[in-house]
């Protein structure tokens, strides 16, 4: 009884789900759209649905679950189980999640932000293990981070501490949706490497990529341009150096200020690994101080799109033990 813990890693496209085993093997996965535009009891009502499927795959019931954790994206309370805002969600505010689920489920829920379950997974079971000072960013549809101190998970004030997305690089840039504009996130996630792209063409380069999406700039994604890259495209690989040097700016500034051993790349974009992380090393050990930088290792992370149920999972049963101590 109450052997497994279930994970949950709450997108904007996709809800992806697991049951794991207390040595985190999944008995089984799942990944359902997320069909956020229905609402947030839709959203909720979804979730309940897909453990419920999940359990019942498993020959289990729901005495068999001793906690569930949730990675979801923005901002919220972990403590008071709230996600305040989440700008991909419509009507997406003050969510009481732990509450929706009491209404389903007997075992404890317990939520965090996306990012930081996805950065307990890798440093739990993935490519941190081993170290004490750490930085996850997943490079998507814009930069998350989560944060690592001397063996701490670190949460600020009011838990949004680490958004080094929105670290601004330009006084008078992109506008961004936090409301400021020139926010890091806006030019080396996949979407801002992608917006660089196409202002590129519109200046009048020319690229192979429009031969493959006949001339329509809104099919272009960062995958074709990394297959453009290792086609020798000069657009492909000017855009990419050039991402890769605003983000290496933008982990200099990071390095000088947290002295990480590790900084893990993470997220749909980090399948272009040293296409990119190559400039974003070389510009890190141009512009960071020397010693900082040359402590800090980069590199792409190991769990890929698995880290935010294992993260979660392993969250969900850390804070059952502090509920029990």
């Amino acid at each position: 009884m109450n052997q497994f813990t279930i994970g949950i890693d709450l997108g904007g496209t996709n809800i992806k789900a697991a049951i794991f085993d207390n040595e985190y093997k999944s008995l089984t996965e799942k990944s359902i759209p997320t069909e956020a535009a229905m609402g947030p009891n839709h959203v909720m009502n979804r979730i309940k649905e897909t453990i419920m499927d999940m359990i019942h795959t498993s020959n289990l019931s729901l005495t068999d679950i001793k906690c569930m954790g949730m990675g979801i994206p923005g901002l919220l309370d972990p403590y008071e189980g709230l996600s305040i805002f989440s700008p991909n969600f419509p009507h997406w505010e003050n969510i009481h999640v732990v509450n929706h689920m009491k209404t389903f489920f007997d075992f404890q829920t317990f939520i965090d932000n996306d990012v930081r379950v996805n950065l307990y997974g890798e440093w739990r079971y993935g490519s941190g293990v081993g170290y004490e000072n750490l930085v996850l960013i997943t490079l998507g549809t814009g930069l998350g981070s989560g944060i690592i101190n001397d063996g701490k998970v670190i949460y600020g004030k009011t838990s949004s501490a680490g958004e080094i997305g929105h670290m601004n690089m330009y006084r008078e840039g992109r506008p961004c949706k936090c409301g400021s504009s020139g926010c890091l996130g806006r030019y080396v996630s996949a979407v801002g490497m992608v917006n660089t792209f196409i202002e590129k063409l519109n200046e009048g380069q020319q690229s192979i990529i429009q031969e493959w999406v006949g001339q329509d700039h809104s099919l272009i994604t960062a995958k074709m341009i990394s297959e453009a890259y290792d086609q020798g495209d000069h657009v492909a690989i000017e855009v990419m150096h050039e991402t890769g040097r605003i983000l290496g700016f933008g982990l200099s500034n990071v390095i000088n200020i947290l002295n990480p051993e590790l900084i893990i790349v993470g997220g749909g974009m980090s399948a272009a690994g040293d296409r990119l992380l190559n400039i974003v090393r070389e510009t890190t050990a141009k512009h960071a101080l020397k010693l900082s930088s040359q402590a800090c290792k980069i590199q792409q992370a190991q769990l890929g799109e698995r880290a935010g149920m294992i993260g979660a999972a392993a969250y969900a049963n850390e804070r059952l033990k502090q509920t029990k101590a």
